[in-house]
C-alpha cells in the first residue's frame, strides 16, 4: 500500500488538460502559419529577381547603353576627356536683334539644345570598361551621381547605425568558445569585429574582400577584431543556385548536362567575389566549379570610386603633397583583375609551373575548355583547411568520440606541420621563385593527407625583382643578428624607406623599438607580429611606402603565426625561417649573397665573428638532418655501415659551411684573420672544422 500511494494517477499521465492540449494546438497552427509564410516569402522572392534586375537596369541606367561602344583599350588620357564632355548649351541673346535676327539666334539655341543632348546620349551609351582605368570610371559615374550619392548614404546610414547598436546595447551576448576563455582576452572587442562583420556583409563584395584583408593583420586591429572577421573568408552568405547554374550555362554555351554529370546542390565555399560547387565532369574527374556573383563589376567598380573621391577629398583637407587616390587605384585593378577567371586560370598555371620542383606544394590543374571569365573549373584538391585543424585540436569539431584525445594530438601536429612548411613555401616564393600568391590568407590553404600544402584562388600573383629578393634575404639576416643600420640599408632598397629620409635617426629609432628584444640561441625570442608592430610604428612616423610584394609577405608571414601560435604558444616564426635562409646562404654561389654572408661571418674590423659561425653551423647541421630525416623516398648508399647515431644529412651540413669558410678566408679580406693578433684558440677550432 506504501508503494500504490507514491504513485502518481494514472489520469495525470494519460489525460492531457484542457489547457495544455489548447497550447499544443495553437503552437501547432502557428508552425503551420510560419511555414505558409516562409514559402510565401521564398516564391515572391524567386518572382522577385527578375523585376530587381530590372529595377536595378534602370536605376544603373543601364538599359542605355550599347554593348558595341565599350572601350576595349584604355584610350590616352587626353582622348578620354575630349570626348567626355557635352558640348556647352547656349548662352543668354544678345540685346537689340530684330525679328529675322532673333529666329536664326532660337534655331542655332535648338540646335545647340540638341547636339547638347546628342552627345550627352552617347556619354550614357558606353558601358563600364571592363579593365579598370580612373578616367574611364570617372566619365562613366559622371553622369550617374544618384548612383554614388544613393551608395553613400547606404554606407554612412550602415556604420551609423552599427555605431548606435554598440552604444546601446547595454549587454553583450554571445556563446562562449574554449578558446574565448584565454586570459586577457578582451570580449567587448570580439562584439566589435561582430559588428563589425555584420556591416561589411551588408555593404557587399568589395567591403567584404576589404574585411578580408584586414582579418590577417591582427597587429593592427587586435586579435579580438581578427577573430570575428576571420569568418568572412568561408561564412559569406552565398547567392541562389539557380542563378548560378544560369551564369555557367550563359558562359560555357551549353547545356550543363552535356559538360559536369553531377554539380552539389549547395556551395561548398561561399566568398566575396564568388562560390564554389564540387562537381564532376562526364570524364569523370572531380573539380571544383568557382562561379562568379551577378553584377559584381559594377559593385566592386562603385565602391572603389567612392574610395577614390575620398581620398582625395582627404588630400585636399590634410594638403599632403602625395595623391592616396593611387593607393584606391591600386586596389581597383587589382579587384577588377580578380573579375576575370580567365586570368586566373593562366596564373594558376603559371605558379604550378614555377613551383612544380618543389614537392611539398600542391598546385591544382586547370581544366581549361571548362573556363570562361565568370566561371572557374579546377582540379578538387582533398585536405584540411587550417580553420578546421585548428577546430579539431581544440576538441570543438562537435563530433565527440573514444579517440577525441588522439585526434586531437593528430590535428595539432597536422597544424604545425601546415604552419612550418606554409613559412617556407612562403621563403621559397620570396628568395627563390619571386612569384608571390597574392592572397595568403589561411581560407586558401590545404593540408592534404600527403602532407602537402594545396593552394587555392589565383586570382592575383605578385612578381618580384631579384634585388628586392636579395634585400629581404639579407633583412632576415640583419633582424637575426641586430644589425639595424644595414636594416635599414636593405629597407632603403626594398623601396621602402623614401629617398631624403635621415637614416641615422631611423637607425636610432629602430635600436630603441627594438633592443628590448632578447635572444635564445643568437635567434630573436620574439613573435613576428610585435617585431612587425615596432617597425610599423618608425614606418608612420617616417612616412614608409609599401610596395604590393612587401605587404604580401607580412600578411603572409603574420597570419600564419597566428595560426601557429594557437597550436603551440611557443612558436616563433625566426626560429622556423632562419634555418632555410642559412642554407639559401650557404647553397647559393651568386655574388649577392656571397655579399650577405661575407657581413655575418666578418665583422667591420674583418675578423671572424665566432658566435654566428657557430649558430650557423648548428643551423644547418639541424635543419639537413630534419631534411634527410624526412626525406624517405631518397635512398642514401652505405648508410647501413655508418656508426649509429651518424647523420649523414647534419655531416653535409657541416662540410659545406666549412668549405664556405675556407673560400671567405682564401678572399683578400680573410687572410686577416691569421693576423698576429689571431690567437693559436681560434685557429686551432677553425682547423677542427675544415677537418
Amino acid at each position: 500500500m506504501a508503494v500504490l500511494s507514491v504513485l502518481p494517477r494514472p489520469t495525470a499521465l494519460v489525460r492531457p488538460t484542457s489547457a495544455a492540449k489548447q497550447t499544443a494546438e495553437e503552437r501547432g497552427a502557428m508552425r503551420e502559419v510560419l511555414r505558409v509564410v516562409r514559402r510565401d516569402t521564398d516564391f515572391l522572392r524567386s518572382a522577385a529577381a527578375p523585376l530587381r534586375k530590372a529595377a536595378a537596369d534602370i536605376f544603373w541606367l543601364r538599359f542605355l547603353e550599347d554593348p558595341e561602344r565599350a572601350p576595349r583599350r584604355p584610350p590616352p588620357a587626353s582622348a578620354s576627356r575630349a570626348t567626355a564632355a557635352p558640348p556647352l548649351l547656349p548662352s543668354s541673346y544678345p540685346s537689340g536683334l530684330s525679328c529675322v535676327d532673333l529666329m536664326m539666334a532660337d534655331l542655332k539655341a535648338l540646335k545647340l539644345y540638341f547636339s547638347y543632348w546628342r552627345e550627352s546620349w552617347k556619354i550614357w551609351s558606353i558601358p563600364l570598361p571592363e579593365v579598370y582605368e580612373p578616367q574611364m570610371v570617372a566619365d562613366y559615374f559622371s553622369c550617374r551621381p544618384h548612383v554614388l550619392a544613393f551608395r553613400i548614404i547606404e554606407i554612412f546610414s550602415s556604420f551609423v547605425f552599427a555605431a548606435i547598436k554598440l552604444r546601446t546595447s547595454g549587454r553583450i551576448k554571445f556563446r562562449r568558445h574554449g578558446s574565448r576563455k584565454d586570459e586577457g582576452y578582451d570580449i567587448p572587442k570580439f562584439y566589435i569585429g561582430q559588428l563589425i562583420k555584420e556591416t561589411l556583409l551588408n555593404l557587399g563584395p568589395t567591403f567584404i574582400k576589404v574585411g578580408q584583408s584586414l582579418s590577417t593583420r591582427p597587429d593592427i586591429i587586435g586579435p579580438e577584431i581578427s577573430e570575428a572577421l576571420s569568418e568572412l573568408h568561408e561564412k559569406v552568405p552565398p547567392f541562389p543556385r539557380d542563378v548560378a547554374m544560369k551564369i555557367i550555362e550563359t558562359e560555357l554555351g551549353c547545356p550543363i548536362d552535356s559538360i559536369y554529370s553531377y554539380i552539389s546542390d549547395e556551395p561548398i565555399a561561399a566568398a566575396s567575389f564568388g562560390q564554389v560547387y564540387w562537381g564532376c565532369t562526364v570524364d569523370g574527374a572531380v573539380v571544383a566549379i568557382k562561379v562568379q556573383r551577378p553584377n559584381l563589376l559594377h559593385s566592386v567598380v562603385r565602391d572603389i570610386y567612392i574610395l577614390r573621391l575620398g581620398l582625395a577629398l582627404l588630400r585636399k583637407v590634410a594638403k599632403r603633397k602625395s595623391d592616396p587616390s593611387l593607393y584606391a587605384d591600386e586596389l581597383g585593378k587589382g579587384f577588377v583583375g580578380e573579375l576575370d577567371y580567365t586570368i586566373e586560370a593562366a596564373n594558376a598555371s603559371k605558379f604550378l609551373e614555377t613551383h612544380s620542383r618543389y614537392s611539398f606544394m600542391l598546385v591544382p590543374k586547370v581544366f581549361r575548355q571548362f573556363t570562361r571569365k565568370r566561371v572557374l573549373t579546377m582540379e578538387w584538391v582533398i585536405g584540411r583547411s587550417p580553420s578546421e585543424l585548428l577546430l579539431l585540436s581544440r576538441g570543438l569539431d562537435d563530433r565527440p568520440t573514444q579517440y577525441s584525445e588522439r585526434r586531437k594530438l593528430e590535428a595539432n601536429a597536422c597544424l604545425l606541420d601546415l604552419v612550418n612548411k606554409s613559412v617556407e613555401a612562403t621563403l621559397v616564393q620570396l628568395l627563390e621563385t619571386g612569384l608571390l600568391h597574392a592572397d595568403p590568407h589561411p581560407g586558401n590553404l590545404r593540408y592534404t593527407p600527403e602532407g602537402r600544402i594545396g593552394f587555392l584562388d589565383f586570382g592575383l600573383l605578385c612578381l618580384m625583382e631579384k634585388r628586392h629578393q636579395f634585400a629581404m634575404l639579407s633583412s632576415i639576416v640583419h633582424i637575426v643578428n641586430g644589425d639595424w643600420g644595414a636594416l635599414v640599408y636593405d629597407l632603403t632598397e626594398m623601396d621602402v624607406v623614401p629617398a631624403g629620409t635621415n637614416l641615422r635617426r631611423v637607425t636610432l629609432d629602430l635600436e630603441g623599438a627594438l633592443s628590448e628584444v632578447s635572444l635564445n640561441d643568437g635567434i630573436p625570442e620574439i613573435k613576428f607580429s610585435k617585431v612587425l608592430a615596432k617597425i610599423w610604428s618608425v614606418a608612420l612616423k617616417y612616412h614608409f611606402r609599401m610596395p604590393p610584394y612587401y605587404t604580401l609577405v607580412l600578411r603572409s608571414v603574420a597570419s600564419l603565426e597566428g595560426l601557429a601560435v594557437a597550436a603551440d604558444q611557443n612558436f616563433k616564426t625566426f626560429q622556423a625561417a632562419y634555418p632555410y635562409v642559412v642554407r639559401k646562404l650557404i647553397y647559393d654561389n651568386s655574388a649577392a649573397t656571397r655579399r650577405i654572408l661575407y657581413s655575418v661571418v666578418f665583422n667591420k674590423s674583418k675578423e671572424l665573428q665566432w658566435p654566428k659561425i657557430l649558430l650557423f653551423l648548428k643551423l644547418c647541421s639541424e635543419s639537413d638532418a630534419r631534411k634527410s630525416r624526412k626525406d624517405v623516398n631518397m635512398p642514401i648508399m652505405g648508410e647501413s655501415s655508418r656508426p649509429s647515431g651518424y647523420d649523414l644529412g647534419a655531416q653535409e651540413g657541416v662540410l659545406e659551411i666549412s668549405n664556405l669558410i675556407l673560400r671567405l678566408l682564401s678572399s683578400k679580406d680573410g687572410w686577416k684573420v691569421f693576423s698576429p693578433s689571431c690567437s693559436f684558440r681560434r685557429c686551432s677550432f677553425l682547423a677542427a672544422i675544415c677537418w
